[in-house]
């Protein structure tokens, strides 16, 4: 019932709506984060209360390393199609390619992209081979190995807010287990054909909220078009424009989050719209990596306003909501 709840507010939010710059988007220093854990987790907290969406900054992640996991991301993408087509999504383990196979209930359109979903336990077959394309999985499997420690250092923060114990989540998104369900995306928006360049209804991602626990997106200066419509703003449909910057990581709460503190952490609709005819037309690449709880991991929050579910029962709900046959 919780799941299907979702996807009626979802399905109310596909109207253009107005922009507006009243909201902050917060940015929060991470740097020396041990000793000053406590303030860092106020200042997290804050934040995500207010507007669900922050950047983080000094986070651990040199740039260089950003850099190439997007070089390795764009290689890929520029495979030919046949190539693609030998790694299929596999919607059950969230992992492989797809092109326009992600059709929002806010739209009822596919979303104008492509993306690449690695998820560790289920890449055996969905690796492209070193020939097509050498020293990619090894980049994404470190690029991995990093977002999936800053999450972690994130949601401890907010396990202390909540009352748990410090390594809850920690615990909770194992990547030794065959459970494991944490998911690097690689995203690839297509270039804006010019004879569409004038429809504002066509959307490189239609409105939605992510179905984690928390999103870590990495953007690129100049490729813009992420907004986010808190739910204060939900009825009034006021969306908010996140500036991509290269030094900074944008961090969102998930549905998973959300149901885990007991609807103290809001998960909020964000959408990314197509550029207006006098902005950047060309390809937008990001990089996303989504902190799901292992699979056979119970969701229940502290004062346990809603019943248990298994997280591979939650996301099964949302995966299955938003992707057509693949």
């Amino acid at each position: 019932m919780y799941a299907l709840n979702e996807l009626n507010k979802e399905a109310r939010m596909g109207m253009f709506g107005t922009e507006t710059s009243k909201r902050e988007i917060r940015r929060i220093d991470l740097s020396h984060f041990s000793s000053r854990k406590a303030d860092i987790a106020d200042q997290l907290w804050s934040a995500a209360v207010d507007v669900g969406f922050f950047q983080v900054r000094n986070h651990g992640i040199d740039l260089a390393k950003v850099r190439a996991a997007f070089a390795a991301a764009e290689a890929f993408f520029a495979l030919p199609e046949q190539v693609k087509r030998q790694y299929p999504l596999v919607k059950a383990d969230n992992a492989g390619w797809e092109s326009k196979a992600q059709v929002r209930p806010s739209t009822g359109t596919a979303d104008q992209k492509e993306s690449y979903q690695i998820t560790r336990p289920h890449m055996a077959q969905l690796w492209p081979t070193e020939e097509e394309l050498p020293g990619f999985k090894q980049t994404m499997l470190e690029f991995e190995a990093q977002c999936w420690q800053l999450g972690m250092n994130l949601l401890s923060c907010f396990a202390d807010k909540l009352g748990f114990d410090s390594d809850f989540f920690t615990t909770a998104h194992n990547p030794e287990q065959a459970s494991y369900q944490s998911t690097l995306r690689l995203l690839h928006y297509y270039a804006i054909d010019p004879a569409f360049k004038d429809k504002l209804d066509l959307w490189r991602a239609g409105a939605h909220t992510d179905f984690d626990c928390l999103t870590l997106l990495f953007q690129q200066q100049g490729q813009g078009g992420l907004q986010v419509c808190p739910g204060k703003e939900m009825d009034a449909h006021e969306w908010t424009s996140i500036t991509p910057d290269d030094d900074v990581i944008t961090c969102n709460i998930g549905d998973m989050l959300m149901r885990w503190s007991d609807d103290q952490l809001p998960s909020n609709f964000h959408r990314v719209k197509n550029p207006l005819p006098h902005e950047y037309q060309g390809p937008r690449y990001s990089i996303a990596f989504f902190c799901q709880a292992n699979r056979d991991v119970m969701i229940e929050g502290p004062d346990q306003k809603y019943p248990p579910i298994s997280a591979a029962d939650y996301l099964y709900q949302r995966v299955n909501a938003n992707f057509k046959a693949y």
